[in-house]
């Protein structure tokens, strides 16, 4: 019995020494990681996160005629939710009315006055041209009466027939400047029912084109497809209630679905490492486990400075090679650019490398000892490091700063 129970007592501190054991050197594996340093070809990478987008799309945007009717800018009233798949011909926005409505009524006021003016000139004209014309008959009468005066005063004293005849000829000079006078009102009449006509169709057209843009405030989609909004110059979406203006029309966009490219800004800093055709090893936020390829297809020449952000960025578009359906605009992406490829070198993890003052340095295992072991670093991508000096194929080092650092000497 009592060497049953010791038997058991023996057992049960053996595992509690294992359970010790076990937790001491967890900890200090977790605390002291180490690794080997690698040797091989190394991929020097550029790593920005972006936004997919489509490389074709149809724009879908505010009436053409803003501008001739003299509206620069109108709010967006409705909008179906982004996503939304719409058939050619299916209502998209609603731009407000209230603008183009205030103008519609003035022209209206304007037409209407105009067809007065144009009236009463028409009612004018007909009794001045009638009056002139009553006059012309008159004076034709008067010329035939001096006439028969003249032809009878031929057996009258010579001053009596003089008379006749001068009262003839004032009748025929009168009569003719009369007649004169009448082409001449004709042509002003003419002239007159022009110009008031002319500004009546003005009138018109303007209020033809302004009824005509406002059918055009109910935008409908030149095609099938899935609704996207557009992007305002800070890079943020259009809503209802968001301005589209005649130099910026686009309320919405059907994109291309079948092709699509990321979008990314690079620092200035990085911005020269990339170059048109190089391969790009594509993620997706939305779906992690998803792996896409691409080629950087355009490096903007000029930077740009983003919203919120003092420091200058470049724009790269990138094409996606990948085919997949699945893939939506304005999924974010994490784009690695892979801009060259170093041959047999040696490299670290990033988070073993430190710096003091100007010097880079590791802590670096020798036999039981540690040691600061200066080194030169080179190129890097998103989780390692080039090392051009300082270390060798397989020395051990430490991934963090090791537990205790005092009184380490310096490998230089």
């Amino acid at each position: 019995m009592k060497k049953h129970k010791f038997k058991i007592i023996s057992i049960a501190a053996l595992a509690a020494m294992a359970i010790a054991y076990f937790l001491f050197f967890k900890k200090v594996a977790t605390n002291e990681l180490t690794v080997m340093v690698e040797e091989g070809d190394f991929e020097v990478t550029v790593l920005n996160t972006g936004e997919l987008r489509a490389k074709n799309y149809t724009e879908i945007s505010a009436p053409s005629a803003l501008r001739q009717v003299g509206i620069w800018q109108v709010k967006i009233s409705n909008l179906v939710a982004e996503g939304t798949v719409v058939k050619e011909g299916e209502f998209v926005a609603e731009l407000d009315k209230t603008e183009i409505m205030n103008k519609i009524n003035e022209e209206q006021l304007n037409v209407q006055k105009k067809q007065s003016e144009f009236k009463s000139t028409q009612l004018d004209t007909t009794l001045t041209m009638r009056d002139a014309r009553d006059e012309l008959f008159n004076l034709k009468y008067a010329v035939e009466e001096r006439k028969l005066t003249k032809e009878q005063s031929i057996y009258e004293p010579p001053a009596v027939l003089r008379q006749a005849e001068i009262e003839y000829e004032k009748a025929i000079r009168n009569f003719e400047q009369k007649k004169e006078n009448y082409k001449t009102k004709q042509q002003q009449s003419v002239t007159k029912m022009q110009i008031i006509g002319s500004e009546l169709a003005k009138a018109q057209n303007r209020l033809s084109e302004l009824t005509t843009t406002l059918s055009q405030f109910t935008i409908t989609a030149p095609k099938s497809g899935m609704v996207i909004y557009a992007k305002e110059w800070d890079g943020k979406k259009r809503i209802v209630g968001s301005t589209v203006n005649t130099w910026d029309p686009t309320v919405a966009n059907l994109p291309d679905l079948r092709t699509m490219e990321s979008v990314t800004y690079i620092n200035e800093v990085d911005i020269q490492k990339v170059k048109t055709n190089q391969k790009v090893a594509i993620g997706l936020d939305a779906q992690t486990g998803k792996k896409l390829t691409g080629l950087v297809k355009s490096v903007a020449s000029i930077g740009e400075q983003k919203p919120n952000s003092e420091a200058k960025v470049f724009e790269v578009v990138i094409d996606v090679t990948t085919i997949d359906t699945s893939l939506r605009p304005a999924m974010t992406t994490s784009n690695s650019i892979s801009t060259n490829t170093l041959k047999k070198v040696l490299s670290v993890p990033i988070e073993s490398i430190h710096t003091e003052g100007t010097k880079s340095f590791v802590y670096k295992k020798v036999n039981s000892k540690v040691v600061k072991q200066a080194v030169k670093i080179g190129a890097s991508n998103e989780t390692h490091t080039v090392v051009m000096s300082g270390l060798l194929h397989k020395e051990e080092i430490f991934l963090s700063i090791p537990k205790d650092t005092t009184g380490l000497t310096w490998n230089d």
